[in-house]
């Protein structure tokens, strides 16, 4: 991968993140590529292949628009962790099956097979809604409890 490339698709996901007050996915992402490497070593390798080989060049080179490209990545790291499927949730609370591209004031989650293995997250909206905050903390966080400012 060149590094024009690279540094094209770092300013344009830059721009995206600035335009529609998102979050940047970037550290998150690096965190569950650690967890992958762990759990599924065949699995980490196909992550950083897609990074090199798909995400960078279609961001950097071919145009794609940044914020649904790299929910497609976080898509495809959840999907290397664990089987299972995955769901958007809109401000409402109401699940849907994900369809791409995301919608950006979606929540998005990979909920595994394994009924004892928490969500993945995969996108997070640039501000949660009540609903989507109780659907995170209970489902990818664990909290059992609503926070104290929601209840």
């Amino acid at each position: 991968m060149a590094d024009s490339t690279q540094d094209e698709a770092d300013r344009r996901l830059e721009a995206a993140l600035r335009e529609h007050g998102a979050r940047d996915p970037r550290e998150f992402y690096r965190t569950q590529l650690k967890e992958l490497r762990e759990v599924n070593p065949q699995g980490y390798q196909d992550a950083v292949a897609y990074y090199r080989n798909d995400l960078i060049p279609a961001i950097g080179r071919d145009g794609q628009e940044p914020l649904a490209a790299w929910t497609d990545y976080g898509h495809t790291l959840a999907t290397l962790r664990a089987a299972g499927r995955t769901v958007a949730v809109d401000a409402t609370g109401q699940a849907r099956a994900f369809e791409r591209p995301a919608r950006l004031d979606d929540l998005v989650l990979h909920l595994p097979d394994e009924q004892r293995t928490r969500a993945i997250l995969v996108a997070l909206p640039p501000r949660l809604s009540p609903a989507q905050r109780a659907t995170f903390d209970w489902l990818v966080s664990g909290r059992l409890k609503l926070r104290e400012d929601e209840e």
